[in-house]
């Protein structure tokens, strides 16, 4: 399979991207050379090779989402210009 001079015009439209004339040709030979790869990987045999989701072996590591009541909400709050119910009191921003 080789990749047209269209068929880059019309990936760059779907990415959003600008290209200039003098670059279509780059993205084409660069393209089919990307192509040409998958086409060598496509030959390996995979029989009997798990899928794997990544090779690192490492797992989240999930906590309880938890607060802390260390009392320094209310330091905060008293050293802030102006507060109302607990909390700082800023300007509008718009």
């Amino acid at each position: 399979m080789s990749i047209s001079i269209d068929d880059v015009k019309h990936i760059a439209k779907l990415a959003r991207i600008e290209l200039r004339e003098d670059e279509l040709e780059k993205f084409r030979a660069d393209l089919n050379k990307i192509l040409g790869y998958i086409e060598v990987l496509k030959t390996v045999n995979t029989d009997g090779v798990e899928p794997l989701a990544q090779v690192t072996g490492l797992q989240n590591a999930f906590r309880e989402d938890q607060s802390e009541n260390s009392g320094l909400q209310k330091d905060i709050v008293k050293n802030a210009p102006e507060s109302e119910r607990g909390f700082i009191k800023v300007k509008k921003v718009f």
